[in-house]
C-alpha cells in the first residue's frame, strides 16, 4: 500500500485563487473548499486508498513566539480565511482524516506522519503531496517523495538535491541561511542558494562550518560571508529552528487509521449545505466499490 499526505492549505489557495468564485443560496463562498474536497475524491478515485490532510487551522504557531517576524494569518482574503474551517469540516464528515494544526502548522504533520509511515515496513511509498521546499526535508531516498499535483512532478532525494543543492537533512541549515519569504525569515545577507550550498555540501552544517580561516571552497568575497555568518550566527541558528519541521507534533496509531472506506452520515447534511450533490454522488460510489 501507498500512503499519500496532503498539504491542505497549500491545496485550498490553489483553489482559491485558481478556480472561479461560487456562493451558495445563503451568499457563503465555498468554490476553494469543494475544489478540494473534489480534488481528495479523484486521488481515491485514482486509486489512492490510505490519504491524510494536514491543514493550519490557525497561521500562527509556535514559530511566532520564536520569531516575530515569523508568518502570520494578516493579509489573508477573509473569503479564503472562512474556508478553513469549513474545509475541515468537509474532510472529516467525508472519512479523510484531517490534522487540523494549531501549536504547530499542517507542514510539521506531514514530516511527522511521513516518517512514522515510512517505518511501516507494508507501506510501499510515501507521498507527501505538496511543492512546499520545506517539505524537502521529510524526503527518504525513493520511499518518501514529494508529489507536485497540480504537474505531476515527483522529487526523490536525488531530486532534492539536483534542485536545492544539498540532501533532504540539510534543507533546514540551506534555508536558515538563504532565507524563506513564505514563512518570513530573511536568512544571512549575501548567502545565495548557489552559496549556502556549496558550503554547506563541504561542511554539512551551519555549525560546522569554519567562523574563522580559510574556507575550503572556491567562493567569491569569502571574508564578507565569514564575517556574516560569525557576527549572525545566534540568528542563523534561530532560522533553522523555525526551518526544522517537528516529526512530533503528530503521531497516528498505525497507518490503517489512514484507509479511506466510506463517508460519515454527516457528509450528505455537509453537502447540502455547500449545495453540491455531485460530492455526495461522487464519495457514494466509491464506498459502493
Amino acid at each position: 500500500m501507498d500512503v499519500h499526505l496532503v498539504d491542505g492549505t497549500y491545496e485550498l489557495f490553489r483553489h482559491f485563487y485558481g478556480v472561479p468564485a461560487r456562493k451558495t443560496s445563503g451568499g457563503v463562498e465555498v468554490a476553494a473548499t469543494q475544489g478540494v474536497l473534489a480534488s481528495v475524491l479523484s486521488m481515491i478515485e485514482r486509486g489512492a486508498t490510505h490519504v491524510g490532510v494536514a491543514t493550519d487551522h490557525v497561521i500562527e504557531s509556535f514559530r511566532n513566539d520564536l520569531y516575530a517576524g515569523y508568518k502570520t494569518g494578516e493579509g489573508i482574503d477573509p473569503l479564503l480565511f472562512a474556508q478553513f474551517p469549513l474545509l475541515e469540516e468537509g474532510l472529516v464528515a467525508m472519512g479523510v482524516v484531517t490534522w487540523a494544526m494549531v501549536e504547530f502548522e499542517a507542514d510539521d504533520a506531514l514530516a511527522a506522519v511521513a516518517q512514522q509511515a515510512a517505518a511501516d515496513p507494508g507501506v510501499g511509498r510515501v507521498w507527501i503531496c505538496t511543492p512546499d521546499k520545506d517539505l524537502a526535508q521529510a524526503v527518504r531516498g525513493e520511499r518518501v517523495v514529494q508529489l507536485e499535483r497540480r504537474t505531476g512532478k515527483v522529487i526523490d532525494e536525488k531530486g532534492v538535491v539536483t534542485k536545492f543543492g544539498v540532501p533532504p537533512a540539510a534543507i533546514p541549515d540551506w534555508l536558515a541561511l538563504v532565507g524563506d519569504s513564505a514563512d518570513g525569515f530573511p536568512g544571512l545577507p549575501g548567502f545565495g542558494p548557489a552559496t549556502a550550498a556549496a558550503l554547506l555540501r563541504r561542511y554539512g552544517s551551519i555549525e560546522a562550518i569554519p567562523r574563522e580561516g580559510a574556507w575550503d571552497v572556491g567562493l567569491r568575497g569569502p571574508e564578507r560571508l565569514r564575517a556574516a555568518l560569525a557576527e549572525r550566527y545566534d540568528e542563523a541558528m534561530l532560522y533553522r529552528e523555525l526551518a526544522t519541521l517537528r516529526t512530533d507534533s503528530v503521531e497516528i496509531e498505525g497507518v490503517d487509521v489512514l484507509a479511506w472506506r466510506t463517508p460519515r452520515p454527516e457528509f450528505e447534511a455537509f453537502c447540502g449545505k455547500l449545495e453540491a450533490p455531485r460530492l455526495l454522488e461522487r464519495a457514494s460510489l466509491l464506498a459502493a466499490r
